[in-house]
C-alpha cells in the first residue's frame, strides 16, 4: 500500500551555513510531515513575513503563534531572534545524503 500524501516523506536539499555543522549545503533530508515537534528537534519552518522560504532550524521552545526555532550556527542564522514565532511544517529525522545517519 502506498504511503498518503500526509505520511510521505518529501526531501529537502538544504541550502546556506545556518545549521552547520550538523548540516552542510547539499544535504538531502527527509522530512516527516505528520510527526509533532519537540524541544531540540531539527524541524523544516516557514514564517509569516517570508511565505515563500523555508527554512531546516532547531526548535527551542514551542511559543504562542507557533515555535521559537534558530540555527545551529548562530552567526550565520536568519531565524525566530529576528522573525519571530515559525510555523512547523514537519520534523527531519534522518539525513540521506552524503553521510546517511539519523539526525538529533
Amino acid at each position: 500500500m502506498a504511503p498518503s500524501r500526509d505520511e510521505s516523506l518529501p526531501l529537502v536539499r538544504v541550502v546556506g551555513p545556518s545549521m552547520f555543522p550538523t548540516l552542510r549545503t547539499g544535504d538531502v533530508v527527509t522530512v516527516e510531515r505528520s510527526r509533532t515537534a519537540r524541544e531540540n528537534d531539527l524541524v523544516l519552518v516557514r514564517w509569516e513575513a517570508r511565505p515563500g522560504q523555508l527554512s531546516v532550524k532547531r526548535a527551542v521552545r514551542e511559543v504562542d503563534g507557533g515555535w521559537h526555532v534558530e540555527g545551529d550556527n548562530p552567526f550565520a542564522s536568519t531565524d525566530s531572534r529576528t522573525l519571530g514565532a515559525a510555523e512547523v511544517l514537519g520534523v527531519i529525522r534522518f539525513r540521506l545524503w552524503p553521510r546517511p545517519r539519523r539526525l538529533r
